[in-house]
């Protein structure tokens, strides 16, 4: 026999009794499965009216039976939503500055920072004055403190501080990837037809290239590493006939040797990217018979 917990009904108090196999036949026979909780007074709270486990397991029962039979009725449950993540790190806190009517001159400062060890790029803006941007600081006391370093130094006059908010990367759940992919895009066609002069490496490392896509993604907010091999290692592969704006293309001059060169792909077979040093910055074709040839591969950073 199982013993139950007191109840009230019509303002009495009774207590029933009730063999187990009452408990059994009743599931067998279709009975709500939950009856038998007010047998067992230990799934209950007492002192919340018998709420406790019984409660949760009935709530939790109904949203379970909602899931399976809903779509079964032909009604449309809609799919969770997807949410595109990165597969780069983002930028913090970085250092902007300078406007420059003469990209030399902002391709001076990058270099003169370069040789103390900073990574640093450039870029033309919306206004068509050359800037440039360095450093990745973990919050903005750092970045304050290092800009008055350059200062004191007199390497740099003014600058300002760049918020990691400010980037669209920050806006990646609200924007969506394809957004953020055709900003990709605008920032690398920003750079068309600037001479870029990388300063810090031999361009056989295939650096004036890397330094341009490694521009574009700093500048929308991701912390894209410095050199082709590096870029090429940390991205998702993705097939030449699965490439989406954004996504980056590698070539090798040798074959063996690894990567040696790098490029944006902006969508209809073609791609951004930085010929050489000293050679302004251009759009080709992945079916041009030299880069066909030496096509090593390609990576997105954004699923």
């Amino acid at each position: 026999m199982v013993r139950t917990p007191a109840c009230h009904a019509g303002g009495h108090e009774f207590e029933s009794r009730r063999p187990r196999h009452h408990i059994k036949k009743g599931l067998r026979h279709g009975r709500n499965p939950f009856f038998c909780l007010k047998y067992f007074p230990a799934l209950g709270d007492r002192r919340r009216g018998n709420r406790g486990l019984k409660s949760f397991l009935e709530s939790s029962c109904v949203f379970f039976l909602l899931g399976a039979l809903l779509p079964a009725c032909g009604v449309k449950v809609p799919p969770p939503t997807y949410v595109p993540r990165p597969e780069l790190p983002l930028v913090r806190y970085t250092i902007q500055v300078g406007a420059f009517s003469d990209v030399a001159n902002a391709a001076a400062l990058t270099q003169s920072l370069e040789e103390r060890g900073v990574s640093a790029y450039y870029y033309r803006d919306a206004s068509g004055f050359f800037k440039v941007r360095f450093g990745d600081f973990p919050n903005r006391a750092e970045a304050v403190a290092s800009a008055q370093a350059l200062v004191s130094q007199g390497i740099i006059r003014e600058y300002y501080i760049v918020a990691p908010n400010t980037q669209p990367a920050a806006r990646l759940s609200s924007l969506g990837a394809a957004a953020l992919r055709g900003n990709l895009v605008e920032t690398a066609e920003s750079f068309i037809g600037i001479p870029y002069q990388w300063g810090g490496a031999s361009p056989s490392d295939g650096f004036d290239c890397s330094g341009l896509v490694m521009a574009v993604y700093q500048l929308n907010g991701f912390n894209l590493p410095r050199s082709s091999r590096e870029q090429f290692a940390c991205g998702v592969p993705v097939d030449r006939t699965a490439l989406q704006k954004g996504d980056l293309v590698f070539f090798s001059s040798v074959k063996g040797k690894g990567v040696s060169h790098v490029g944006m792909y902006t969508g209809d077979g073609a791609f951004i990217h930085a010929p050489g040093r000293g050679k302004a910055i251009g759009k080709d074709s992945l079916d041009a018979p030299y880069f066909a040839a030496r096509f090593a591969g390609a990576r997105t950073y954004l699923r």
